[in-house]
């Protein structure tokens, strides 16, 4: 099932916007004309050398710190899933793309509390060249994410 047929199996209303492909969430949200602050990028993190999996859902313009995340899960060990292994977590999805929406990966949803001050989200489909804009409200009912403060800004350069 991809994320299309799991978001209208949840009843929740979303848009889809096909684009050229991007490789970053940055990027995405040039292409799509929309602040990165409201763009979001997915990041898979396995917890406690693997027993359990996560996705950590940042804005586009920010970057994960793995001690802020380790401390808000209470000391768990936090480490970044190699970007060769991203496809066995979502093997729906085109490789490199990881949606936020770690309940149907049977997987818990982090989401950095910067997120929760939007309207609306964008967020990564099942592939590189399409990308799913919903409400916040609507994303955190299908959620019910873990929120807190993990995310640095990214350093202009």
């Amino acid at each position: 099932m991809n994320v299309k047929e799991y978001l209208t199996s949840k009843s929740k209303p979303f848009k889809v916007m096909t684009h050229i492909e991007t490789g970053s969430a940055q990027q995405r949200a040039a292409v799509l004309h929309i602040p990165g602050s409201r763009v979001c990028k997915t990041v898979l993190v396995q917890l406690d050398r693997g027993f359990r999996y996560a996705v950590a859902v940042l804005p586009a313009t920010h970057k994960i710190d793995l001690k802020r995340l380790s401390q808000m899960l209470s000391g768990a060990t936090v480490e970044l899933v190699p970007e060769d292994k991203l496809h066995e977590h979502c093997s729906d999805c085109e490789v490199g793309s990881v949606p936020p929406f770690g309940t149907k990966y049977g997987m818990i949803t982090l989401v950095d509390e910067s997120l929760t001050t939007c309207d609306e989200i964008t967020v990564e489909g099942n592939t590189l060249c399409e990308s799913i804009r919903m409400s916040w409200n609507d994303f955190e009912d299908l959620e019910h994410p873990l929120v807190g403060c993990f995310a640095v800004p990214c350093e202009e350069s």
